[in-house]
């Protein structure tokens, strides 16, 4: 499609960042739903309806991970700000699995929800600006522009420096979108080198105040479309890079199948009650097969899916 004269993520000319706050604020909801299917996520009557059509091809199990995205998002649309599509679950599908991430992109925003691309992109110079223009710019072909999977926020890792984020930045700033830079993940071995001591300080407290120079200089109408992850697993952590980093939005990870509970998300979020968004992935997506939901069956699993996202929010607003 021709976006040459389109911009979709433009609120009254505000960074989307702007619009990931209030839709926040409106909904009084700050959590994300992990897109992130894995096939064996999916109920087999979808699954069986797609390589009935398609055949046991790649095609197959991309049409199987589209259909199930789509009635989860029917089912929690009305609920929830964002989501957060995790690449590297369509990838491993090769073309038809990208095809579908893009759908899934395009769909959301149909609906109003605003798309973090979990894409972990981070290189230098040109290969950085192209990552860049692809998920979050408009690439140049003859008289034309266009967006390519136009996502509003894409995470980005740091390690390369500032070769590497300042692309997206100048992006950003073009396209009134946003990055999140990763400072501290919920995986179990992320201390290897996040946690590691330079100059007397963890590597990922020197991130984060990487990440509050850049959002200074590249503010929303109260956060930075500069933000960054932390997971939910730290809430130690957390508390100092809340403090590090007072007008960066936080895009919290590991929330409960990763170990992380509502207490712990206390230390992520302002005393406004805004400035972290939480996400649960397989928690919402494959809810079905949870004891707790299990009464949906696999044939209402976008039923099981909202009341998970619906028991989420709750659990979050009780900590305020």
């Amino acid at each position: 499609m021709d976006r040459n004269c389109q911009n979709n993520n433009k609120i009254g000319g505000s960074f989307v960042i702007n619009q990931l706050v209030n839709k926040i604020k409106k909904l009084n909801a700050p959590v994300v739903v992990g897109l992130d299917p894995m096939l064996s996520y999916v109920p087999e009557h979808i699954v069986k309806k797609s390589l009935s059509e398609y055949g046991e091809t790649l095609e197959g199990a991309a049409d199987a991970i589209w259909q199930f995205n789509k009635q989860i998002i029917d089912k929690t649309w009305d609920l929830i700000p964002a989501v957060k599509p995790q690449i590297a679950m369509y990838e491993q599908f090769g073309i038809p699995g990208m095809i579908a991430y893009k759908k899934t992109v395009d769909y959301c925003k149909s609906k109003g929800l605003v798309v973090i691309g979990d894409v972990k992109r981070g290189d230098i110079g040109s290969t950085s600006a192209a990552y860049a223009v692809g998920h979050l710019g408009k690439v140049q072909v003859g008289s034309k522009t266009f967006a390519g999977f136009d996502e509003d926020f894409a995470t980005v890792n740091p390690y390369l420096g500032s070769d590497g984020i300042e692309p997206f930045i100048k992006v950003c700033k073009e396209e009134n979108k946003g990055i999140f830079v990763l400072v501290k993940t919920s995986n179990p071995s992320s201390g290897e080198f996040q946690d590691q001591l330079v100059n007397g300080k963890p590597l990922y407290e020197l991130v984060g105040e990487k990440v509050a120079q850049w959002g200074a200089e590249h503010m929303g109408e109260s956060y930075s479309y500069v933000g960054c992850v932390v997971g939910a697993t730290y809430p130690e952590m957390g508390k100092v890079l809340r403090k590090v980093m007072p007008k960066t939005y936080i895009l919290v990870p590991g929330y409960g199948a990763q170990g992380g509970t509502a207490d712990s998300l206390r230390p992520y979020f302002n005393e406004d009650g805004l400035g972290a968004i939480v996400n649960s992935s397989r928690g919402i997506i494959a809810a079905y097969k949870q004891e707790k939901y299990a009464k949906f069956g696999s044939e209402n699993f976008a039923d099981a899916s909202r009341a998970a996202v619906i028991d989420m929010i709750e659990d979050i607003r009780s900590i305020f």
